[in-house]
């Protein structure tokens, strides 16, 4: 809603924004928009609100981040001060910023790819997720969480994805397509 009043996005026929995790992490920071009543609040917007994960501007940062088991570690853009990012603090943020469907962290690699990076990238957002769902635990009644199925062009490895993450149980499970655009699974 940057630049936009939360009337003009209803009138234009929205039912629920989305707040980005990476950039409100770390300006005005999660704590800070908590102590303010949340985001809904901060905003004034009265509607649901879906938080991503930050995985994508985490990958759009290339240059920027070293992507290990534990965590992406990342030079922020603002004022290049060292930044962890690991699957229990992207929810951490998620339900601080009072996110009605948080999404778990992920490695998004940008395509096009090799196989062996876009699995790699699978079996590493995997074990993020069931991360990310113990984090979850903490969560309110009534907030979701959305899994990713990561698999970037290979529909095999997609559909790979989506039974793996069947295992650990999230509220829905989302895939990145083709071009990196998440895509309700249907």
């Amino acid at each position: 809603m940057k630049g936009v009043h939360w009337r003009e996005v209803r009138d234009a026929g929205a039912d629920i924004v989305l707040g980005n995790t990476y950039h409100l992490m770390l300006r005005p920071g999660a704590e800070r928009i908590a102590a303010l009543g949340g985001l809904q609040r901060f905003t004034s917007w009265g509607g649901p609100m879906l938080t991503d994960s930050g995985g994508f501007q985490v990958m759009s940062m290339s240059d920027l981040r070293k992507v290990k088991e534990q965590a992406v570690t990342f030079r922020s853009h603002i004022d290049g001060d060292k930044v962890e990012l690991s699957p229990e603090r992207s929810i951490e943020v998620q339900l601080l910023l009072g996110s009605d469907i948080a999404m778990q962290l992920d490695e998004c690699v940008r395509l096009p790819a090799e196989r062996s990076d876009i699995e790699r990238a699978m079996q590493l957002s995997l074990r993020w997720g069931e991360r990310s769902k113990r984090a979850f635990a903490a969560a309110p009644p009534g907030t979701m969480l959305f899994g990713i199925a990561q698999g970037g062009d290979v529909s095999a490895l997609r559909q790979a994805k989506r039974a793996r993450a069947g295992r650990y149980r999230l509220s829905r499970l989302r895939h990145r397509g083709a071009r990196g655009r998440r895509a309700a699974n249907r």
